[in-house]
């Protein structure tokens, strides 16, 4: 699609995605799906349930079970068979009840054949998202000009195979681009996860802050004394618990993390299993830990709130004042909480930070990047019984991360799909893209950012 051609589809995508819009008997009660939303050529449309039955869409694919995804798929779904894996497909049917004959669970890792697309296989792999989330990587020839959009393509009919990565929601790591479905082949269209594409979300590497949160909740429980650089921590953990009146309260500290209704669940793991304790949730949080594959997870879960050090509540709880209001249950339980609330939406970058660097030294700033228990510091309205700790988490890859992935296979076009809504948003994000096709041209088809470990940068 030529530059010219590319900017008058998205022009048609925002006027696709009017939020004006209202369904009724003029416009076939449906919206119709922008460009992004079906792949060209195939009769595959990914994450686009809300558009309805998209006309010559005969394969409807869900990255994972996240709301802002599965928009508007629910009981009533008879459009057509759904397309994901094992984890997400139980989700689907406990949480939005989908009748089980139009869902289809797919192996991960394997190259299987789609029906009725016109031969276009598909394989999965592991996002590094939320549980049961994938990556779709779709090997096929273009047969049909599906979907809405009046931008068809010309390749239609040819017996070029062409090649999509759709990324959905992801944390890119080195994992990404050496999978075998991936490496060594040139990519024509990767559907780009851009929440984070931009240069002020630099947070650190997932699992050096999943083992942050760890150490500082084994520390804390064994009494350890950490500062951390403004010396504020170890004020707090010296100070000793108010006293209970009358009968002595227990020594033991509760760690209260907040999560999304899926994700968030390797902190919880790695905390409880450094402190070697149970983790409770509620009925509701259980049955959806249930539907996920991980036995690892099921076996640390039980419904006695008192036999568990590690609780999950909702995001919103870990706040100063739900928090106090949760833990004024266990009271005489617990001698104090320290609350986790882990969101890449709490990072702030450092002072002073370059928001136009060069791809160069965006990724040696990358490759830099630490984390520790020692960069945890209590907000500032914690008290010696109730910590809150803001950790800069995210199950979205930070800028730094898009960078090194988009530097280290072969690729045609990049297609965003998160912050598309307006132009102003659309043309930063693009020339982030131009610099890194620049960039790559330089360094030639074989490049591969430097990497510390295959699961990070």
């Amino acid at each position: 699609m030529s530059s010219h051609k590319e900017n008058e589809a998205w022009k048609e995508a925002s006027t696709m995605e009017d939020r004006t819009f209202r369904p009724n008997n003029s416009n076939g009660n449906r919206r119709n799906a922008p460009f992004y939303k079906v792949l060209q050529g195939m009769p595959i449309a990914v994450d686009a349930f809300k558009y309805g039955a998209i006309p010559g869409v005969t394969a409807y694919f869900l990255t994972h079970a996240h709301s802002d995804h599965y928009t508007n798929l629910s009981s009533s779904w008879t459009n057509g068979p759904i397309y994901c894996s094992e984890g997400t497909a139980n989700l689907i049917m406990h949480m939005l009840k989908v009748p089980k004959n139009w869902v289809h669970a797919l192996p991960m890792d394997k190259p299987t054949v789609i029906p009725n697309t016109g031969g276009v296989q598909v394989t999965l792999i592991e996002a590094n998202h939320c549980p049961g989330s994938s990556l779709f990587f779709f090997e096929g020839k273009q047969t049909v000009n599906a979907g809405d959009s009046t931008f068809k393509s010309a390749f239609v009919g040819s017996s070029r195979v062409f090649r999509y990565l759709h990324c959905g929601d992801f944390r890119a790591s080195p994992r990404h681009i050496l999978h075998p479905a991936v490496k060594g082949k040139r990519i024509d269209h990767v559907y780009l996860d851009t929440t984070y594409l931009d240069p002020k979300y630099t947070f650190p590497p997932q699992p050096l802050v999943i083992s942050a949160c760890a150490e500082l909740a084994k520390r804390i429980a064994g009494g350890s004394v950490v500062k951390d650089k403004d010396a504020r921590m170890d004020v707090w953990l010296n100070a000793a618990p108010p006293k209970a009146k009358g009968k002595q309260k227990s020594d033991r500290i509760l760690m209260v993390v907040g999560t999304y209704s899926i994700g968030k669940e390797r902190i919880v793991k790695a905390m409880a299993q450094a402190l070697q304790t149970k983790v409770y949730c509620d009925a509701r949080k259980m049955a959806i830990l249930r539907c996920q594959c991980d036995p690892e997870l099921h076996s640390l879960l039980t419904s006695n709130p008192l036999d568990a050090l590690v609780h999950l509540v909702p995001l919103g709880v870990i706040t100063s004042d739900r928090l106090k209001e949760y833990v004024e249950r266990f009271k005489g339980h617990f001698s104090r909480a320290i609350g986790f609330r882990p969101t890449g939406w709490t990072y702030t970058p450092p002072a002073g930070i370059d928001l136009m660097p060069s791809v160069s030294t965006i990724i040696a700033r990358s490759q830099k990047n630490a984390f520790t228990h020692a960069d945890l510091a209590p907000a500032r309205n914690s008290t010696s019984a109730l910590q809150l700790y803001m950790v800069p988490y995210s199950e979205h890859s930070s800028f730094s991360e898009l960078t090194c992935f988009a530097m280290s296979f072969q690729w045609t076009r990049m297609i965003a799909t998160v912050n598309v809504g307006s132009e102003n948003s659309r043309q930063k994000m693009a020339k982030w893209v131009q610099k890194w096709e620049a960039e790559r041209k330089k360094k030639g088809n074989d490049y591969v950012v430097e990497y510390r470990q295959p699961d990070y940068w």
